[in-house]
């Protein structure tokens, strides 16, 4: 039983100097005033916004626009640097300070954060996104748009409802007009009489060419 109790005595007087020491310890350290500069490892562009806290304690600060950061610390603390695209990183404070001041210019590099998809969809229940699965009116991709803006019976109906303007007019008696002077002094031919013309309208004919096509609609 008294070998207990001494044991026990032992042990508290134990706690009692190494609780006392470590508050001797942590009253040698200097409080200094801690500033600098957080920059980029590839451009030495400034980080701004990043978290800066000392480790394992609530007391800490962020930076500014400009990465620049300023707070009061003490020697041996260890600073925590992090950011969102940055590498978490520490700085531990010498404990050979002699001054009250202390800067530094640090240097974080950068980091991929890979993130898991995710889809938005505008409906919001299963049941909805099944009924507009079923009933939506899906928009003409380009390939389509092209096919129907190049219909041959469109196209025909735009042609002939097209109003010619004033150039278009112009040229149209201008090529008569020389259409006329290339048989000047001779009599013009008659298309009728034209052998190679009949020729022409005969295969056409044969082919089908004259026949009214599916599509022909207005």
């Amino acid at each position: 039983m008294a070998t207990k109790s001494l044991m026990y005595l032992l042990l508290l007087t134990l706690l009692v100097h190494v609780r006392g020491f470590s508050q001797t310890a942590e009253r040698d350290k200097r409080l200094i005033h801690f500033s600098g500069v957080v920059v980029t490892a590839d451009s030495l562009n400034p980080v701004s916004f990043a978290n800066i806290i000392i480790k394992n304690t609530r007391r800490g600060t962020i930076t500014d626009y400009y990465g620049y950061f300023s707070f009061v610390a003490m020697q041996s603390d260890t600073v925590q640097f992090s950011a969102i695209g940055f590498k978490e990183s520490y700085y531990v404070i010498p404990d050979t300070i002699t001054r009250e001041r202390y800067s530094l210019i640090h240097v974080m590099d950068a980091d991929t954060i890979l993130l898991e998809p995710t889809i938005i969809y505008p409906w919001p229940t299963v049941e909805e996104f099944k009924e507009a699965f079923v009933n939506l009116d899906i928009p003409d991709d380009d390939l389509e748009i092209a096919r129907k803006n190049l219909n041959r019976a469109e196209m025909r109906y735009r042609v002939e409802s097209f109003k010619m303007d004033g150039s278009l007019n112009y040229k149209n008696y201008i090529d008569r007009e020389t259409s006329k002077l290339y048989y000047i002094g001779q009599t013009q031919p008659i298309s009728v009489l034209n052998p190679f013309a009949w020729a022409a309208f005969i295969k056409a004919w044969k082919e089908g060419k004259f026949k009214k096509q599916n599509d022909d609609k207005y």
